[in-house]
This record gives structure tokens, sequence and C-alpha cells, in this order.
């Protein structure tokens, strides 16, 4: 294949979408996450967690959210298959532009956040000592979000989650 032949495709591409006109705005993607709006009120997801030499384990976590004093509070429930259901709590609160500070209950140090677009990332130390990165991406419905989060110990994957996260 050419360049001028990719070219081609590329214009015949580009005014097929002009000519479609714009997507309607419900199948827009949103311009920011905003963990604030997307976990106030009720969440639940589900989802697998892979440890490394062990088999998957289903999780499902189900979030209560509400704003106290300009600080996003959740509660949530982790229940992970073959372990005792747990609880904990962020507390996320707007320091800037697309950036969150905060904290949870089962983090040591402080959690940070920041949003491009319908993505959210997360990043804190877990109270065992192990890195965490979570990746949130908004669907176009605004309405459920995927959840990614990757466990580093001494700079190796020891874990990964991936999750449904769905607004109740």
């Amino acid at each position: 294949m050419t360049l001028s032949h990719i070219r081609s495709m590329a214009v015949a591409a580009s005014a097929a979408l002009v000519l479609a006109g714009p997507a309607p705005l419900a199948a827009q993607a949103p311009r920011t996450f905003d963990p604030v709006a997307f976990f106030t009120g009720r969440t639940s997801g589900q989802g697998f967690l892979k440890k490394v030499f062990s088999a998957r384990q289903a999780t499902r976590v189900t979030g209560a959210g509400h704003v106290e004093g300009g600080t996003l509070v959740l509660d949530q429930r982790v229940a992970i298959a073959g372990e005792p259901t747990r609880t904990r709590q962020w507390r996320l609160r707007q320091v800037g532009p697309a950036r969150w500070s905060g904290t949870l209950s089962d983090a040591k140090g402080p959690v940070v956040a920041s949003a491009a677009g319908p993505v959210l990332t997360i990043a804190y130390t877990s109270d065992q000592g192990m890195g965490v990165a979570q990746t949130v991406t908004l669907a176009p419905d605004g309405r459920s979000a995927r959840n990614r989060m990757r466990i580093r110990k001494l700079g190796v994957t020891v874990a990964t989650i991936d999750e449904t996260i769905v607004r109740e």
C-alpha cells in the first residue's frame, strides 16, 4: 500500500465523517471525567482480580457517595471471591482544574487523581506498601466506566483488576 493510497483513504474517511454530520450529543464522550459527579449516589462494580501465580477471582464493589463540605466521600463495600468482605472510604477534594487529592482508608499516604478527557487516573500506595495505579475510563453514555488497576511491588506487577462500574 503506497503513501498516496493511504492519503486517499484518509481523505475519503474524513469526507464520510463530514457528510454524516456530528454524532448525537448522547453518543459523545464527556469532555472531562468528574469523579464527584460520577461517584455521588450509588454505584456498583463487577470484574476480576488477577494475582500472579493465582487463578482470577470475581470482584464486586458497591458504593455510596455524597459530598460533604466540598469533599467527595465514597463508602465502598468490596467483595472478592474467597476473601472476607471489607469496607473502605475514599475522600477526594478538587485541588485544581481536573485534579483531585485525598485519602483512602486502605492507603498509606495521599491519593492523587487527574482527568484528561474521559479518563481519570488515580495513584496511591496501599497500606501494604504496594503502588496502585488506576485508569477509569468513562463510557460515552456517562453512566458506566471501565476501571483498570495495576498493583506493583518493587516495580513488578503483582495483581491487576479489570472492572466495569455502573451508576445506579
